[in-house]
């Protein structure tokens, strides 16, 4: 798990899970893809979505495009708001 970004309206954490091969070396080929994605949370609506896959990918095309442009937070934050609002996961406190 690695914090990518925190400011006072949006969090992104990348979540990295060991492939398959690394987990069943002796089952899987040896070209298996590694899994995880990105939590993103809306910390004033109090949600949180987890994105993987060709959106993770999109996802993080998208923002090395916009780091390229040295972008303020609030630009970074209004790149980030296109993804929250597909948010749906109320985040808890444990």
């Amino acid at each position: 798990m690695h914090m990518l970004y925190n400011s006072d309206n949006y969090a992104v954490v990348q979540i990295e899970m060991p492939s398959l091969q690394e987990a069943l070396p002796s089952r899987i080929e040896a070209d298996a893809l590694t899994r995880g994605g990105y939590e993103i949370v809306d910390k004033f609506a109090r949600k949180e979505l987890f994105i993987e896959g060709a959106m993770a990918e999109q996802f993080k095309e998208g923002v090395e495009a916009l780091i390229e442009t040295s972008p303020s937070v609030e630009e970074f934050d209004a790149y980030l708001e296109r993804y929250a609002a597909m948010a749906m996961q109320p985040v808890v406190m444990h």
